[in-house]
């Protein structure tokens, strides 16, 4: 792309203010002239090949361009009869160098940065309007018709919008125009305005309004603009602009977005807490102190700050930024509710949202890859429960019982104003892997075929695992046990303080079950300890003393011997409707133990949320059975429907479309 500034006048509307220098050399805020801050920011946008027209006083044009440090190219092009003609004659003469896209502007003209990137982000032809502002009486104006410009000047008033002489012109619809211009003053016509050969063939020259959206965009005619400008100036140099990130790999594509954002005013970054990453997305590669480090380091970024909450409300409330800065891709989806917030909250105080086009790029595909990759590994994945815990002091678990209950585990994420909500990790039970397998829950289902089981879930997904080891079995056997899952990559084992064969503790006393005494149960958690060969693997002992109606000082008794054993967190079961026995361990256990992780598994005590389990104590709940008990009600009526009506059309409603499974399961593994 190339830039054409058109500078031949002599501005003499200026006063004594031109009797001296050229027009474009006057000073404007921090000692930059019109001209000087032109080509500044054209360089900062990529742009590095100029062409500039002159006429009045031209030696000191070429001297202020040769002096404004413009890294790129700078052509002149001199127009000798700037005193009888127009700027159409300057473009005229410039033909030749003009075979190319063309950034468009006149000399005078003053220009925020976000004016500019918003042309340069338009694919099509575009020039600069604000559907804003009211019809200026003696500046350009834009009609427009159908959605594209179809007259320029300064004349139009109806179907008019307020426009600026600040173009972004494709070749195919430039050399339209660049024709007309060249037939016009081959005519003869060299006084009137550029556009007025636009206008001749416009249904030919396809141009686009861009909306500035209030940026500052004008012309300096005269003294008065001067002084508007310049205000405005001040205003936008002091405008407080905000984004937030939680990448902890920064890639081009946000250092783009950056760039762009300092160019709007003073920039203050705020970074996701690794909380807030946790639960919204993946678990971050690099820790926050890092990831505050690095965007500290980006040139033009005033300050970094905390942002705790994947919403926004807090810190704009707190710093009341003039402007937030986001991709436009937020604007559908599951983010949508946290953009309608912050708009909202914007609006309280003045304030507005620029959004840039997104583009999720190839490098950008590759890092998110790469990452998937890392954190599917074993001994990241094995680590992360223990580190969930350490930066929230809390988490969810859903059962998965398949590699596809692993993606939806995996993936399903809910987003509200309050943020986005997905499970922390993936609970494989030895109830759902023995029915799907068609089995009975009495440890049927050998080891090995368990251990398959987490492997296809481990294929497909990269959330840390707990594993339901039921009772363990010999504290021989158990110790293999721990080893081989620790080699996996899974977080956690659950094992029950129970002996002999094994039943669902939800029958509680209605079958014969027997509690482990805790001597025994205690050097089975010894062995399993002594048998890891990390410190990141987890052992939690779960105890049935509600469930055989042993009450809650047997069940406390049993937790502070078990974490004595070395147990790294405890399950407190209930087959109750009411948690009120489980609040009362819990109240009890937290008054000699502040730190043991305690899980609990509210099947049965299903109204309580996990906000009140967070206030009493608890650190992990896991979901423990529920997709595989609505899958199967599901699955039985499409059968049903399909032995009824005799064909499958009406269990269609029933179903997932083909082309949405296709895309649940990942081409890339």
């Amino acid at each position: 792309m190339r830039a054409l500034i058109l500078n031949s006048g002599r501005g003499s509307r200026m006063g004594p203010l031109t009797s001296q220098q050229p027009k474009c050399l006057t000073t404007l805020s921090a000692q930059e002239t019109i001209l000087s801050r032109q080509l500044r920011l054209l360089a900062e946008a990529g742009v590095q090949d100029v062409v500039v027209t002159t006429g009045y006083l031209k030696e000191q044009v070429e001297t202020g361009c040769r002096a404004s440090g413009f890294p790129g190219r700078i052509t002149f092009v001199h127009n000798p009869d700037y005193e009888t003609t127009n700027y159409i004659y300057s473009i005229c003469l410039a033909k030749d160098l003009l075979d190319d896209d063309i950034l468009l502007l006149h000399g005078d003209l003053v220009f925020e940065p976000q004016a500019l990137d918003s042309l340069l982000s338009c694919k099509e032809s575009c020039m600069a309007v604000d559907f804003g502002l009211p019809l200026p009486q003696k500046d350009f104006k834009a009609v427009i018709q159908d959605g594209r410009i179809t007259a320029v000047g300064v004349d139009f008033f109806q179907s008019a919008v307020a426009a600026m002489p600040l173009y972004k012109l494709n070749r195919v619809d430039w050399a339209v125009w660049l024709d007309q211009i060249c037939a016009l003053c081959n005519g003869g016509s060299r006084t009137c305005y550029a556009e007025e050969a636009f206008n001749q063939v416009s249904e030919r020259c396809c141009i686009m309004p861009m909306d500035i959206k209030g940026a500052l965009c004008a012309e300096i005619d005269n003294p008065e603009d001067l002084s508007a400008v310049t205000a405005g100036l001040s205003t936008a140099e002091n405008r407080s602009v905000y984004m937030a990130f939680s990448t902890d790999l920064l890639h081009s594509g946000h250092i783009s977005i950056i760039k762009k954002a300092r160019r709007l005013g003073k920039l203050t970054i705020g970074v996701l807490t690794d909380e807030a990453v946790v639960s919204y997305k993946r678990f971050p590669l690099v820790p926050f102190t890092e990831r505050k480090a690095m965007l500290e380091s980006i040139s033009g970024v005033d300050r970094v700050v905390e942002q705790k909450t994947l919403s926004y409300r807090e810190n704009l409330l707190k710093y009341r930024p003039d402007v937030v800065v986001h991709g436009d891709n937020w604007a559908e989806g599951n983010l949508r509710p946290v953009r309608d917030e912050t708009i909202e909250v914007l609006g309280s105080y003045g304030g507005k949202l620029v959004e840039f086009p997104y583009a999720m790029g190839n490098i950008y595909r590759e890092i998110e890859r790469r990452s998937r990759a890392e954190l599917s590994l074993p001994d990241l994945r094995r680590a992360r429960l223990r580190k969930i815990l350490g930066l929230k002091g809390f988490a969810t678990a859903l059962e998965a019982h398949s590699g596809l209950t692993g993606l939806i585990v995996e993936n399903t994420v809910v987003h509200d104003r309050d943020g986005a909500h997905q499970f922390d990790a993936m609970w494989v039970s030895s109830l759902c892997d023995s029915t799907a397998k068609g089995k009975p829950d009495i440890e049927v289902v050998d080891m090995t075929s368990r251990l398959r089981t987490i492997d296809d879930i481990m294929e497909v997904t990269t959330k840390p695992i707990i594993f339901d080891g039921d009772t363990g079995g010999l504290a021989e056997h158990f110790s293999y046990t721990v080893r081989t899952l620790e080699r996996m990559g899974v977080s956690m084992v659950i094992i029950e303080d129970k002996i002999g064969l094994k039943k669902n503790s939800l029958f509680g006393t209605d079958v014969v079950q027997t509690q482990d005494t805790i001597e025994h149960f205690s050097a089975k958690i010894a062995a399993g300890k002594r048998a890891q060969k990390t410190a990141d693997f987890m052992i939690c002992a779960r105890i049935e003393s509600l469930i055989l109606e042993q009450g809650v000082e047997d069940a406390l008794t049993r937790a502070i011997a078990f974490t004595e054993a070395g147990a790294d967190a405890i399950m407190i079961h209930s087959r109750k409707k009411d948690p009120g026995e489980v609040f009362q361990f819990l109240e009890r256990f937290r008054a000699v133990d502040a730190l043991t992780p305690v899980v609990v598994v509210p099947t049965s005590f299903n109204a309580v949320t996990e906000e009140e389990f967070k206030r009493r104590g608890v650190n992990i709940v896991i979901y423990a059975n529920q997709l595989t008990r609505s899958s199967f009600p599901a699955m039985r009526h499409t059968a049903e429907s399909i032995l009824t009506h005799r064909r499958a059309k009406e269990c269609d409603a029933l179903c997932m479309p083909i082309k949405d499974i296709i895309s649940l399961i990942p081409e890339e593994l």
